[in-house]
């Protein structure tokens, strides 16, 4: 079982800046999150679309945001355990102990819950029969490309993900598109460039179509489409992406005993903390009198909540206030050499 001053749940930007404001005052913190990356909805919902109300950034994308704050973390060296979601939170004593669903084990006094508006999860396709082939040919999201190489794959949606990913891989596979619409909501260049693929046989499009039915016992042989006159075709393929897109649920998190008020928790304003002495929960998943959901609440949530973390991690010792500027301390931790 691993011990921790601080375990974070949720690795987008409130966590991270928690996770750093942990570090400034001598806290050690580890860092879980249900996705495979760092950056939570800044990476999965607008990696590449402007943000314009980060305090002295006049302007950035939500992967650069990331990408700062990543870097801002890097004279610490803190754990980040990605692709796991923590199950269980139950308490021992003055500690907490948390269980993800890898297995891992987590001793701490302080929780601090950073998850946005829940975890993560993709939209799936609401036939029954996909299930027993998920992770096997029917996938939400790709990992390693390579294994689609020279085989037919079958892409649904009508976003970026989906069209980038019919690109990229017609480059060396057989690929089908399929939407259920006419129009697709992704970049127009990518639409673009699908359109002129679709032009030179390189991918076969199919709008107003869905999928019906599925075929295959141990491995996928084929699918059926169906458009909105009922008409079907049979398509042969190896794999099925589907890229409709993420849903938040607060999943575990609702049996933690916490006041959950419309999926969101109830805080105070002081630590931000919740009605479970240190469990605190910051970001768009916390709720208060006057609660604005923006990244830079969510970096002053973090920070006082991280404050409040010292008191059950330290408790034989008090808490001493120190700025940046002037504390050999703190320019200490980070590594910054002279005055």
């Amino acid at each position: 079982m691993k011990k921790t001053d601080a375990l974070i749940i949720g690795a987008g930007p409130t966590g991270l800046f928690t996770a750093h404001q942990l570090k400034l005052i001598g806290l050690d913190c580890e860092i879980v999150d249900n996705l495979d990356k760092i950056g939570g909805q800044c990476i999965e919902l607008y990696p590449d679309k402007p943000i314009y109300d980060i305090p002295a950034v006049p302007e950035c994308t939500g992967e650069e945001l990331t990408n700062n704050l990543i870097n801002q973390l890097k004279p610490f060296d803190i754990k980040f355990h990605l692709n796991e979601r923590v199950e269980e939170v139950n308490k021992d004593g003055d500690n907490w102990v948390v269980k993800t669903s890898s297995g891992a084990k987590f001793q701490t006094p302080n929780v601090i819950i950073a998850g946005g508006v829940g975890s993560f999860e993709p939209r799936k396709f609401p036939l029954k029969e996909c299930e027993k082939f998920e992770n096997t040919s029917v996938m939400y999201s790709i990992r390693d490309k390579s294994i689609f190489e020279g085989k037919i794959v079958t892409i649904f949606g009508g976003g970026d993900s989906a069209l980038d990913w019919a690109v990229e891989l017609s480059k060396n596979s057989i690929v089908n598109l399929v939407h259920r619409r006419e129009e697709f909501r992704g970049a127009q260049a990518t639409v673009d460039t699908v359109h002129k693929l679709v032009n030179d046989g390189k991918i076969s499009l199919f709008t107003k179509y869905q999928i019906s039915s599925i075929t295959g016992e141990k491995q996928l042989q084929s699918i059926d489409i169906k458009n909105d006159n009922n008409e079907t075709k049979t398509l042969k393929t190896d794999y099925i992406l589907g890229f409709f897109g993420l849903i938040m649920q607060l999943g575990p998190i609702a049996n933690w005993g916490l006041n959950i008020n419309k999926k969101t928790i109830e805080v105070d304003t002081e630590k931000f903390e919740t009605n479970q002495k240190g469990i605190y929960a910051v970001g768009d998943i916390c709720n208060y009198p006057g609660k604005l959901k923006l990244i830079l609440s969510g970096f002053h949530e973090g920070a006082l909540a991280a404050r409040a973390c010292f008191r059950l991690a330290k408790p034989n010792e008090k808490y001493r206030f120190e700025f940046t500027t002037s504390s050999k301390t703190i320019k200490d931790r980070l590594g910054v050499k002279g005055d």
